[in-house]
């Protein structure tokens, strides 16, 4: 979130071509909403409340994927005024991972909105490729082999949990930083089966699901601590529910209130 981190959860997501054919027949596209609070802080951090919001839509639009997702999150700090954090993604995503457009906004307090637009495209063999940003201003970055986007890397990570292979890491580029891609560690807990969830979630989380602890560190690997972590309950189908964040100094949950499914393209 201080970065993209819902883009982070969801910013999560990969995609080679093998793992589109793998596991995008049981994606389900649908919109979540989120209850963002604090669950632990360092003394050191200065971080004494958390209150806010996020959404989250995961499209089909038949030749790719679409993700809309925005939150509203309140710090409150002990030696610091409160300040308000928003942030907005809207992304459309080739579903053989290939193809990558994106527009960013992000806004602290009463900093002027920082706004990312662009568009990025991947060789499909060898996965490398180039990002090119429109805003803040012109700029074209180089993407090293075997770069994954955004909704390509949670099909694999479910692709990887259905094969019971606990840790990888992969390179994920998803557009909220002028900086280039970030490392992704994933670590994948046993499988939870499916067991009825609340009336409420329309069936969506009835599905079974793996505890996964995704870790992300700079591209350059000067440093051995990530930036941040997320963990979370990811279902087969794409959902993910209860996830914790950590930004080091403070941890948010981020709470599944609702979800409901979402019309396809009607491809």
């Amino acid at each position: 979130m201080l970065r993209s981190a819902a883009g982070a959860v969801v910013a999560l997501f990969l995609g080679l071509a093998a793992a589109e054919a793998a596991g995008a027949g049981t994606i389900a596209p649908h919109r979540a909403l989120y209850d963002l609070s604090l669950a632990s802080s360092r003394a050191s951090g200065g971080v004494v409340g958390v209150q806010g919001r996020m959404s989250f839509e995961w499209g089909d639009a038949c030749d790719g994927w679409t993700v809309n997702q925005r939150y509203r999150m309140r710090l409150s700090q002990a030696q610091e005024d409160e300040v308000e954090i928003v942030s907005s993604l809207a992304s459309w995503e080739s579903k053989d991972g290939t193809r990558y457009r994106f527009v960013m906004k992000k806004q602290r307090g009463d900093e002027p909105e920082e706004e990312l637009r662009g568009s990025a495209r991947l060789n499909p063999q060898s996965r490398a490729g180039r990002a090119t940003f429109t805003r803040p201003e012109d700029a074209v970055i180089e993407l090293p082999r075997g770069t994954m986007f955004p909704s390509a890397h949670t099909i694999e990570v479910i692709r990887r949990a259905e094969a019971r292979e606990q840790f990888f890491t992969r390179r994920v580029f998803d557009g909220s930083e002028v900086e280039g891609p970030v490392d992704v560690s994933a670590f994948v807990g046993s499988a939870r089966p499916a067991a009825a969830g609340r009336a409420t979630d329309r069936g969506l989380t009835d599905s079974r699901g793996w505890r996964v602890r995704l870790a992300f560190f700079a591209a350059s690997g000067r440093k051995p601590l990530p930036d941040y972590e997320i963990s979370l309950m990811l279902h087969d189908n794409g959902v993910s529910s209860d996830m914790l964040i950590d930004y080091g100094d403070f941890t948010v949950r981020a709470r599944l209130k609702e979800v409901e499914p979402l019309r396809g393209g009607g491809c």
